[in-house]
């Protein structure tokens, strides 16, 4: 069953979220997984949402997005992320 990660972000240091999202994208390439959708908020039309970004991860199910998650080179940009953005990341079935 597909898994899909949902990160919600508000970025702080354009320049280093740049090199952030560099090294996300090397780091899925073992896992295949695919970036299905990645923007910035228009408008929220109902309730509260208070990030900037949404990104949308297609994963093969929910042991390969984890396995991506815990592996050395997402663990590695971790500390970039944290300086970069305010980040919320949700995993989910399908």
């Amino acid at each position: 069953m597909p898994a899909f990660l949902i990160g919600h972000i508000t970025v702080k240091d354009p320049m280093l979220w740049k090199t952030y999202v560099a090294g996300v994208r090397k780091s899925l390439t073992p896992f295949g997984a695919e970036v299905i959708f990645r923007g910035t908020r228009a408008a929220v039309l109902c309730g509260e949402h208070g990030h900037q970004s949404t990104v949308v991860i297609r994963f093969l199910d929910q042991p390969t997005l984890q396995g991506w998650y815990a592996s050395q080179a997402y663990q590695e940009l971790i500390p970039i992320r944290d300086q970069a953005a305010d980040v919320v990341l949700i995993s989910y079935d399908a």
